[in-house]
């Protein structure tokens, strides 16, 4: 007998792949395929079919059913009435030999009564608001919403409010963050009846020496574009037309800055993990990099990455 399992006399259990502490409430049934871990929490109503992996303290709320190909990590929150599946083309009476698997990654929480599509990602630590319906793939520590959910932000991490002063002469302000290595640089512009113009030099405004630029741009609002971080390479980032913010994170800080004007600019380190969304309409980042392109200089994987930090 497993210790400490709780099986309401109401459910349905043929699986014997139960973990210590699990409480099973009524009118849940659960196949003899599923795999269940410890100290996990199955609410009133649910089914759980064959093909099913569920790690530890996972939380599953009333209502919700988990097909073949699910795979959910340990810490993970389901809602109520939360709608899985697993097959984009269903028919009746038609099977596939294998179904299309879907990863729930460590603390994610899903919101009640959201849709997952079949063969996405939710990725670690993220968060489905209620009702969302997710299309895509979901990136480690990002807010979801919407129909189709699109990213409105990220856990834990705070904007950094950036100074409106504009500098007239030729000092550049270099302010910390909470990342560490991250600087974000007000630098001077210069304003007369002619126009405007930001200036700034290497080893000055730019703290290395550029060997490579890029210009992001036409990106629609709703997309996001680095996710990744670089092993040696460092970069600047100016956002010199519409407005941009940049999420900065070194494994345990997170923050986001807002690059709005082109007087500002930010700079990230290697091994800083970097993203940018919420892209305005005709928006264009300017990227200064110390080296370049090299495939191999890029970190992908988000828990590739922690990885590796936690090895520095």
């Amino acid at each position: 007998m497993v210790e400490n399992l709780l099986i309401h006399p109401l459910a349905s259990v043929e699986t014997r792949n139960l973990g210590v502490n699990t409480r099973i409430w009524q009118y849940v049934i659960i196949l003899s395929g599923a795999q269940i871990g410890d100290d996990c929490n199955i609410c009133s109503h649910c089914f759980i079919e064959n093909d099913v992996v569920i790690g530890n303290r996972v939380t599953i709320k009333s209502g919700v059913q988990l097909w073949d190909g699910i795979r959910i990590a340990d810490d993970v929150f389901i809602g109520p009435n939360v709608s899985f599946a697993n097959d984009k083309f269903p028919r009746s009476k038609k099977h596939l030999d294998k179904y299309i698997e879907t990863f729930i990654e460590y603390g994610a929480s899903i919101g009640s009564g959201a849709v997952i599509l079949p063969g996405v990602k939710i990725g670690r630590n993220s968060m489905v608001a209620a009702g969302a319906v997710v299309t895509r793939s979901v990136p480690p520590n990002a807010i979801v919403k919407g129909n189709p959910a699109r990213i409105t932000g990220y856990v834990d991490t705070p904007m950094q409010i950036t100074s409106t002063t504009k500098l007239s002469g030729a000092e550049v302000i270099n302010s910390m963050t909470k990342v560490v290595g991250v600087k974000i640089l007000h630098i001077p512009r210069f304003v007369d009846m002619r126009g405007s113009l930001t200036a700034g030099e290497i080893f000055g405004v730019i703290p290395f020496a550029v060997k490579r630029y890029f210009m992001v741009f036409d990106v629609p609002s709703m997309e996001i574009r680095g996710e990744h971080a670089h092993r040696v390479c460092h970069q600047f980032l100016i956002c010199a037309h519409g407005s941009c913010s940049v999420v900065v994170d070194d494994g345990v800080n997170r923050e986001e800055i807002l690059l709005d004007r082109p007087d500002l600019g930010i700079y990230i380190p290697p091994m800083i993990w970097g993203i940018q969304y919420k892209y305005s309409k005709e928006s264009v980042l300017l990227v200064f990099a110390s080296d370049t392109y090299n495939d191999s200089d890029y970190v992908r994987n988000y828990e590739e990455y922690l990885s590796l930090k936690a090895n520095l």
